[in-house]
């Protein structure tokens, strides 16, 4: 059981940092900012998906 709750904490905060990310880029002021936090994002193994038209 240890395991499958670990496994369910860790997806969790995996989304909880996607979603943090996507803000981050949403709310950026700056175009090199925003430019910024996707090359870090890419860096890390995130990728943003694709958006909603």
């Amino acid at each position: 059981m240890d395991n499958i709750a670990a496994r369910l904490r860790a997806r969790r905060a995996q989304a909880r940092t996607r979603r943090a990310i996507n803000r981050a880029i949403d709310t950026a002021t700056a175009a090199t900012v925003r430019q910024e936090f996707m090359s870090i994002a890419q860096t890390r193994g995130y990728r943003r998906p694709a958006s909603r038209a």
